[in-house]
């Protein structure tokens, strides 16, 4: 990026609010907005410029990136955003699917913005430490471009294509293996206890052999276990990029059967679930349904 140039970043959510301080960190320029007064202010304490609305960012910011919750939400946004006086690049962090991200891009390139679908995963741990994955899909020359502000954020910025959408497909792919892991290693366990095996003898036996997967090695060590439920990645937003994918797989023409089922577990958690809960409390709908609880002994929830 052009030393000097202004950076734009709508949405300071979950994710957004810790990827704000490493662009700072890193020297940039940034104008910030959020519908949250309150989220923008520690960023404007830090020497962020404060904005009132989305397209006030685009009338400042060459370069824009909105890190926002849901489709409709980055539809709403890009709409607003498009024909700022300054944007020129548009960089969406969110979680869309293949067809927003296609049809946003659609939107704004006739205005000459050049559109970067660029996806994240690593949840918000990897947001604070800046070792987010980063699925980016555009124009080689738009990613190249992009790319040095990106590694601010991610320790792995992969250009996936070079339609927007790509970016998204790759991302929604990888949620549903992620949302797999948690569903099918929240069932073994289950099992197991109802058994009478213990919940972290278990886990630390998949962790040394071929059982192991994501949520084995790291959620249910972490957040289930000790009854945290705090991976800081909302449930409702899992289910949303599950079934993103199994929509992108019927619009395709390509089975998923496995795929359609863990679409089902999730969409009861999403629907028996509190408002709020985080990602691993699918785990508590295992339980309600099997008598067993996946906890160590002691641990309170």
């Amino acid at each position: 990026m052009s030393a000097g140039m202004t950076i734009g970043f709508v949405g300071l959510g979950a994710m957004g609010r810790h990827m704000v301080p490493r662009l700072l960190d890193a020297g940039h320029r940034l104008a910030v907005y959020d519908t949250r007064p309150e989220a923008i202010e520690p960023h404007a304490a830090r020497g962020a410029q404060a904005c009132d609305s989305a397209r006030a960012v685009a009338d400042t910011a060459g370069t824009v990136l909105v890190s926002l919750p849901t489709p409709d939400v980055v539809r709403a946004v890009a709409a607003e955003l498009r024909g700022g006086e300054g944007m020129r690049t548009y960089v969406d962090l969110s979680t869309t699917g293949p067809v927003v991200a296609a049809e946003v891009a659609a939107d704004l390139q006739p205005s000459g913005v050049a559109v970067l679908d660029a996806p994240v995963s690593g949840g918000v741990a990897g947001a604070q430490a800046g070792t987010l994955t980063i699925m980016c899909a555009g124009a080689a020359e738009v990613f190249e471009r992009t790319r040095p502000l990106l590694e601010a954020l991610g320790g792995n910025v992969v250009h996936v294509g070079d339609e927007p959408g790509q970016g998204q497909l790759a991302k929604v792919l990888n949620n549903l293996l992620s949302a797999t892991a948690i569903a099918i290693t929240a069932e073994a366990v289950a099992l197991g206890v109802r058994g009478g095996l213990s919940a972290r003898t278990l886990i630390d036996v998949f962790n040394t052999s071929s059982g192991r997967n994501t949520a084995s090695a790291d959620k249910f060590p972490r957040h289930v276990l000790p009854r945290t439920f705090g991976a800081g990645f909302r449930l409702e937003l899992m289910n949303k990029d599950v079934q993103l994918c199994l929509a992108e797989a019927q619009r395709q023409g390509v089975p998923m059967v496995l795929g359609a089922g863990v679409g089902q577990l999730w969409s009861l958690a999403a629907a028996t679930q509190r408002d709020g809960a985080d990602c691993t409390e699918l785990v508590r709908m295992v339980e309600d349904w099997t008598g067993a609880v996946i906890a160590d002994e002691g641990a309170d929830g």
